[in-house]
């Protein structure tokens, strides 16, 4: 039983391993190249999708993929006027391309656990990991992204002084005595949304990963009935996924808009 434990322990840790590049000696950071990868051809892959439905648009009755894609869009933008009421010619697009992003990035989630590590080890390369939001540091990309808007959208919307004035002065006054509890408060709600965006998404997809594994370990557990319940607890899981990547993909782009519509708004 020990043994068998150990096998599974040795099989998630190899499974949760990045392919990394290591920095010089003395720098201390590393590159998972393959959550940048994926990300990258997947982003690259819904932009070349979307640009070709749209190249090819018709006025007339369309096609399942334009509806498709009509679909999409009319959701996403009925999600940001919902929230944002000013100028949506940058939000609209960006509110899309977040949730297709996240979504089609969640979605690696439901391939067979071993398939892209199996080819890639075809090639000499020993650990891939296939979903990039169960990788802490892609989410956290993806999130500081967002935190840069909401500062540069903060500044625009109300001057570097109008900013200043809303960090010292609310939610409790403009007392000289409540600059420092108004500022920290501030200061503390900014840095939460970030982190909160980062850690929700990343938390729902190593966990779902990790099930995946677990399950997976059912396969080869040398037991007729271990993989009977394995085949079934894997289609089981993978559907009730379904919704877990859809949902996580549309509560971060309802976020996004919401934490820049906030930076619009004068307290």
């Amino acid at each position: 039983m020990a043994s068998e434990q150990g096998g599974l322990t040795e099989y998630i840790q190899h499974h949760l391993t990045h392919l990394t590049l290591h920095a010089s000696k003395g720098w201390f950071w590393a590159v998972h190249i393959d959550s940048i990868t994926v990300s990258l051809a997947l982003g690259v892959l819904f932009c070349f999708l979307f640009w070709l439905k749209a190249r090819k648009a018709t006025a007339g009755v369309p096609g399942r993929g334009q509806a498709f894609v009509e679909i999409v869009l009319e959701f996403v933008d009925g999600q940001v006027k919902d929230v944002f009421h000013g100028d949506r010619r940058v939000l609209g697009p960006l509110a899309l391309t977040v949730f297709a992003w996240v979504f089609l990035m969640n979605a690696m989630d439901l391939l067979p656990v071993d398939l892209l590590p199996w080819i890639t080890e075809q090639f000499g390369i020993g650990h891939f990991r296939a979903v990039p939001t169960a990788d802490v540091n892609m989410t956290f990309a993806m999130s500081l992204t967002v935190f840069v808007l909401i500062i540069f959208y903060s500044f625009k919307a109300k001057g570097f002084g109008g900013y200043m004035h809303e960090l010292f002065t609310a939610p409790f006054g403009a007392n000289p005595l409540l600059w420092i509890p108004n500022f920290l408060l501030n200061i503390v709600e900014l840095v939460s949304k970030p982190v909160s965006l980062a850690m929700r998404l990343f938390g729902n997809m190593y966990a779902g990963e990790l099930v995946f594994m677990l399950i997976a370990g059912l396969f080869s557990a040398g037991s007729w009935w271990l993989y009977g319940m394995g085949i079934i607890g894997y289609t089981v899981w993978g559907i009730f996924h379904i919704l877990i990547i859809g949902i996580q993909a549309f509560i971060f782009m309802v976020l996004t808009i919401v934490y820049i519509s906030m930076a619009h708004d004068h307290h």
